[in-house]
């Protein structure tokens, strides 16, 4: 089945064999963690790696956003690349397609692509791009360090990265005008969370950029990671129009499908009213969706209540 692994499948092969330990190893491999923290001279690394192995007509840029998305929600500020590319076939215009996009994403992000490796694979489908991003950080922010009483905020919607890729990969299937597929293929320029994470870095207690699973599943990962109950108003999550009609097109709930685009954060309460002005003040759209409170780790949203991580919704979609 596409999609992450199960969680004790994880914490068994993955987690426990990290090799040799590292003093200067901050904070490593954990669930809902998706980047490390490494003391070096001069303060602290952020890396992470992340890849995009099913979205095709913009895998480039979408690869780029959700690398760097990874650093800058761990309170780092994205530096540099490495770029891996694995390819099905020698088709030389796939390739010039995908390294054009990590190429125009990156300039205009500020990020350079510092070295990679890409070759010819038998076996594969389609493409597989996968990132490396590294980045310096004043203060390492967690995907676990929400605590009871702190506010959770949500910047610009659920489901935008989901809305690009249904408006290229699924195109045929929505049945929408020519001025809403121009809109929800836009959003694929507005996958960056790196202005928001910089405004929140310096107060949240914890920030995630969801991705597989949607804001539904960044939620997840939050209270599972920080051992805390998310108390959430799903009415508050904001949704584009433009997502909402491409997600009803194709019977997906948009909290549920790739979610690149947004931050969540959590912050103590006597900063919320200052974290959404800062956001505003730079034009970041943003909304208070909720309160994290002690008790079992799990998301109660719209009268349901969640303690495992959930599937994404848009893989169906590939699976057919």
């Amino acid at each position: 089945m596409t999609g992450k692994l199960d969680p004790s499948v994880l914490s068994d092969l993955i987690l426990s064999r990290t090799g040799a330990s590292n003093p200067n190893l901050l904070a490593g491999p954990a669930f809902g963690e998706d980047a490390a923290a490494i003391r070096i001279d001069g303060g602290t690394l952020i890396a992470s790696t992340d890849p995009i192995s099913l979205a095709a007509e913009r895998i480039g840029q979408l690869a780029v956003a959700v690398a760097s998305n990874d650093v800058a929600a761990a309170g780092g500020r994205p530096e540099y690349l490495l770029s891996t590319v694995l390819l099905p076939d020698a088709d030389v215009d796939r390739l010039e397609t995908i390294t054009g996009q990590l190429d125009a994403e990156a300039d205009r992000l500020g990020l350079t692509i510092a070295g990679g490796h890409t070759e010819v694979v038998a076996g594969l489908e389609r493409p597989l791009c996968s990132l490396t991003c590294l980045g310096m950080a004043d203060r390492f922010v967690t995907t676990g360090g929400a605590a009871p009483g702190d506010r959770i905020l949500l910047t610009k919607g659920a489901g935008i990265e989901a809305t690009g890729v249904l408006a290229t990969d699924f195109r045929d299937r929505l049945d929408l005008s020519a001025d809403a597929l121009d809109r929800a293929t836009a959003a694929f320029d507005d996958l960056s969370v790196m202005p928001e994470a910089a405004v929140l870095a310096p107060t949240a207690t914890a920030m995630h950029d969801p991705t597989e699973g949607g804001v539904l599943q960044g939620l997840i990962e939050m209270a599972l990671a920080g051992g805390v109950t998310l108390a959430v108003d799903r009415d508050a999550v904001h949704v584009r129009e433009e997502t909402r009609a491409a997600c009803a097109a194709v019977g997906v709930d948009p909290l549920r499908v790739l979610g690149s685009g947004a931050l969540l954060a959590t912050v103590d309460p006597d900063d919320a009213s200052a974290a959404l002005a800062a956001l505003h003040d730079e034009g970041i759209d943003a909304v208070d969706v909720g309160r994290v409170e002690a008790g079992d780790p799990a998301v109660d949203i719209g009268g349901e209540r969640y303690t495992e991580p959930i599937r994404d919704d848009m893989y169906a979609l590939w699976d057919e």
